[in-house]
């Protein structure tokens, strides 16, 4: 198991923006890998690059990356599920779209306090998804007019799948490392 510490801040500038522009990106792209589902959420990818996001770029550029992407739709880009721009930010998906910020952080944050093991990856992308499940529930909840366990019942298919896409963001973490040029944790 390798270990290096956090990106320094003394990286180039440009290779931290070039890693916040590429995972806004791919969370845009897995934005358009999308199953509606009949209900409020659809399925989509989303959830898998911003938890790498988190545990490649460290907390505070993971975190960065997606509030790119939620300001890029906020600017009335149709980069959400359901290309709907702006609106999304007013819809049933809109706590989670917000939520893929605190999510990333503390996948991060997670990530590079617990060392270099593909399982602390994973524990972090849990955490990382635990808070992302505490913002977008409630916030569907209110915004589709659903009472609180009918909202998180509607979500929980969702669950094994995310659980799922936290395990491949802690395999796909080093070769994303790799990927930027930065140093394997």
């Amino acid at each position: 198991m390798l270990f290096a510490p956090p990106v320094p801040r003394r990286a180039l500038a440009w290779q931290r923006a070039a890693g916040i522009v590429a995972f806004a990106a791919f969370t845009a792209i897995a934005a358009r890998v999308t199953i509606e589902t009949g209900g409020p959420v659809p399925f989509t990818l989303q959830v898998l690059p911003t938890l790498l996001a988190g545990i490649v770029l460290g907390w505070r550029d993971g975190a960065l990356s997606q509030a790119v992407y939620v300001a890029a739709i906020a600017a009335g880009l149709p980069l959400d599920a359901r290309a709907l721009g702006t609106a999304a930010l007013a819809g049933p998906t809109a706590g989670f779209l917000v939520g893929f910020i605190p999510a990333a952080a503390v996948a991060g944050f997670i990530a590079q306090a617990g060392g270099g093991s593909v399982w602390m990856r994973w524990v972090a992308g849990v955490y990382g998804l635990f808070v992302l499940y505490v913002i977008g529930v409630p916030w569907l909840s209110i915004s589709a007019g659903l009472p609180l366990t009918d909202a998180f019942n509607a979500v929980m298919p969702f669950l094994g799948f995310d659980l799922i896409k936290a395990l491949i963001a802690a395999g796909l973490a080093e070769s994303g490392r790799a990927l930027l040029g930065q140093s394997p944790r």
